[in-house]
């Protein structure tokens, strides 16, 4: 999604101008059945509905940003009701992200004013949905931080992702939010792509898995009678996105065109939404910026209304990405005009134009002309009208400013756990880790990584944020020496993420910063090279002006010569990645003894890194993403068909570093699987038990993963397909017996027919600590 941008908001918009139009009165006990909570939230809608004008239809599936619509006062920053009754006298669907540039205090007050105008200044009274970003935590001055999307995929533990958005939910209800722009479902097949570290990996599998448990922790655990029942008070709602193969993009370019089959599509992109939609009821999806078989989803009709609504079965609110109605006009030229786009996409399914009027600007007309059927604008109005009233709205409007209450002591003990949890052990040759405070009298900590605290896009501003040097300070807390130096940097200056502009920091500055590192290394015991990326390296590329999307998947800048650098003192080094996608290092794999990677880990980066490094805590992440030799051996996933990887010439066997991938400060012991029965009907169901020792002299955790490989099908299939993980905690010495359930959901496959089948046949069944490192047992299905 696009950060709001700077276009002025038009007063003479259809929906903001109803002459004639009565100031509201406050609701009365016993009035109209949609102020009585007491009904079904259907029958509130439908007779709220029937009392609307077309203008304040036209004015719900709408929403206005507050900052560029000029609703709050230029010289008071204050919530402006003069302002309002010329712009929103006719009520407004939501408003986007009040939290900008506003302190929680104030972003709340200005909520609560503006809730006040809609519900006592407007003829219905209908208050609005607030909406805000909250991909890793919620994004505004002072929630917590946790770790990105990409490092809580590496924690292969949905248990803790539902915590950290339970926590963020509850963060945005303090807030006054209704409503979150997360998570991502989109399955990262290209790590040029610079939204990969939004998402949960490349497999569909884990991201189904990892997406459910992120819309539980916003929403609570609905389902079934569940999910007409009004969000509780510490809830938002989620929104699934990018609907839909957003997640491998021609040439990896953020927006590109989705090229993949059908097939493709339903087998890797679809289930994740299927997941969201039917296990955690997701309340709203937004539709992608790219195109689908040369039809972009946000005017697509099959794709939003006959595969998402009728086969799928998505009851919720449909939103657009920012601008992307207006889109298919400006850039992928299926319309003539952005009024053309705005019938194209409600016709589609759309229900809700993000972040403010553009494309439905004209719609009240095109109703009257009958260009739009008025049965398309009731649907989307009354999805609108249905999500606010399960989220309360009309019972609870407005929030005690008291409610914003600071980061609390469980809060940030969360972050830092997740972070530790996250963190991968690449390679550990000699046991150089974790490193023994008691033997080592300095360390130096080095790189444009080891002072600042990166956390990646889509971030708010935390409370306290602790870098890698602070972190290892206050470890040790002035036992060992710490000594620091930038190395090289890595971009110049600006405001990061949100900058168009990107320039590489100056050769000449950097070489002295090398030297300079390098004398400090030398009087060292030990090195932590503390490299990677910032956020402006590897980002969402929103528009031609504003890049994010890589060519190459290297080490940019001078952080290669500084390694060298480092490495040529001799010394101990210890190699700590803090980036956003996967980093292609073959030379420094092969010569740096020691490498954790942490992705982006958030407020509780440095305090994790330190426990880790230190050996306070155990490092059990792993990867969720393939990490490819070069960006020439791009496809990398794991998962590819039997035809896909014959060698180029002069390439070497294999990944850097495999799926799933990850070590630890003890050791573990697979039995051989068991899969009972061993012969099923199509229809029935078989376990497979494995059981796990911890055959070192450490606790730590395991993450158990189980794969398959249908052998003989009719339609080609996947070499490896995760279907089941487990992460486990075991002392030293101790085993568990670790049991999945495989059965029709986990064994079918679309045939050439698009029809899902359970196909007889023989299924390899592998279980292992990665997809490169497992035993294998089989698993005949007959019919």
């Amino acid at each position: 999604m696009k950060p709001a941008r700077l276009t002025r908001f038009v007063s003479s918009i259809v929906f903001a101008a109803a002459p004639g139009v009565a100031a509201a009165t406050p609701p009365q006990v016993g009035g109209p059945e949609y102020r009585d909570a007491a009904l079904p939230v259907e029958k509130r809608v439908a007779d709220l509905l029937g009392r609307m004008t077309l203008a304040e239809k036209v004015a719900q599936v709408s929403a206005a940003n507050w900052q560029h619509t000029y609703l709050d006062d230029p010289r008071t920053h204050k919530f402006s009701p003069a302002v309002a009754a010329k712009l929103i006298k006719n009520g407004i669907g939501a408003i986007t992200r009040p939290h900008d540039k506003k302190d929680p205090q104030g972003a709340l007050a200005f909520a609560n004013d503006l809730q006040r105008y809609l519900v006592t200044q407007t003829r219905l009274g209908i208050p609005a949905l607030l909406h805000e970003e909250a991909l890793h935590g919620l994004t505004v001055p002072g929630a917590t931080s946790f770790p990105q999307a990409i490092a809580l995929a590496a924690t292969f533990d949905p248990a803790l992702v539902e915590e950290v958005f339970t926590v963020a939910a509850r963060q945005a209800r303090n807030r006054g939010v209704h409503h979150v722009l997360a998570p991502v479902l989109d399955v990262a097949r290209d790590p040029r792509w610079g939204r990969i570290e939004e998402t949960y990996g490349e497999d569909p599998h884990l991201v189904s898995r990892l997406g459910v448990a992120a819309i539980r922790g916003f929403q609570g655990r609905r389902s079934g009678k569940q999910s007409d029942a009004p969000y509780d008070a510490d809830r938002v709602m989620a929104t699934g996105k990018h609907f839909t193969a957003h997640g491998q993009p021609e040439g990896g370019r953020n927006t590109a065109p989705g090229n993949v089959s059908p097939h493709v599509i339903h087998e890797v992109f679809l289930p994740p939404f299927l997941a969201a939609v039917r296990e955690a009821d997701l309340a709203t999806i937004m539709a992608s910026y790219n195109e689908v078989d040369g039809q972009p989803p946000h005017g697509n009709k099959a794709l939003l209304d006959d595969l998402l609504r009728r086969e799928i079965g998505f009851k919720g609110m449909i939103v657009s990405d920012y601008f992307g109605i207006a889109e298919l006009q400006k850039r992928h030229h299926v319309v003539v005009d952005v009024r053309e786009a705005g019938r194209r996409a409600i016709e589609a399914g759309i229900d809700i134009e993000l972040p403010e009027p553009e494309a439905f600007t004209r719609l009240a007309e095109d109703v009257k002309a009958g260009h739009v059927p008025a049965a398309a604008l009731d649907r989307a109005v009354s999805q609108v009208l249905r999500a606010k009233f399960m989220m309360g709205l009309f019972e609870r409007p407005y929030v005690e400013p008291a409610t914003v209450e600071p980061e609390r002591a469980a809060d940030r003990a969360l972050a830092r756990r997740a972070a530790e949890e996250a963190i991968i052990l690449l390679k550990n040759d000699r046991g150089l880790l974790p490193l023994d405070p008691a033997k080592l009298k300095s360390i130096a900590v080095i790189g444009p990584n080891a002072v600042p605290c990166r956390l990646g896009g889509y971030s708010g501003v935390p409370t306290q944020a602790v870098g890698v040097v602070d972190g290892v300070k206050a470890r040790l807390g002035g036992k060992v020496q710490v000594l620091s130096a930038e190395g090289c940097g890595l971009t110049m200056g600006g405001r990061g993420w949100v900058d168009d502009v990107v320039e590489l920091s100056d050769p000449a500055e950097d070489a002295r910063l090398v030297a300079d590192a390098a004398r400090l290394a030398a009087s060292a015991d030990v090195t932590l090279l503390v490299l990677g990326q910032n956020e402006q390296l590897s980002r969402e590329g929103w528009a031609d002006n504003h890049r994010g999307d890589r060519m190459e998947l290297g080490l940019v800048g001078r952080q290669n010569e500084l390694a060298r650098a480092v490495l040529a003192t001799g010394k101990p080094v210890v190699l700590l990645l803090i980036h956003g996608g996967p980093l292609a290092i073959p030379e420094l794999a092969a010569e740096i003894p020691a490498i954790l990677d942490g992705f982006y880990l958030g407020e509780e980066t440095g305090t994790a890194v330190a426990a880790v490094l230190f050996g306070d805590a155990n490092p059990a992440g792993r990867l969720p993403v393939t990490v490819p030799r070069s960006g020439g051996a791009l496809p990398a996933y794991y998962n590819y068909k039997p035809s896909a990887r014959r060698l180029y010439l002069f390439e070497q066997e294999g990944p850097l570093w495999p799926f799933g991938h990850g070590l630890s400060y003890t050791t573990f012991k697979y039995d051989k699987p068991v899969v009972m029965p061993a012969r099923i009907p199509v229809s029935g169901k078989a376990r497979v038990t494995v059981t796990v020792r911890n055959t070192g002299k450490r606790a730590g955790d395991e993450v158990v993963q189980l794969y398959l490989h249908d052998l003989v099908s009719s339609v080609t299939r996947p070499v490896q397909e995760l279907k089941g993980f487990r992460r486990v905690n075991l002392k030293a010495g101790e085993s568990k017996r670790i049991e999945f359930v495989l059965g029709p959901d986990e064994l079918s496959l679309l045939d050439a027919n698009m029809k899902r089948v359970v196909e007889p046949g023989r299924f390899e069944i592998m279980v292992g600590g990665s997809s490169a490192h497992t035993q294998s047992a089989v698993l005949d299905v007959v019919q």
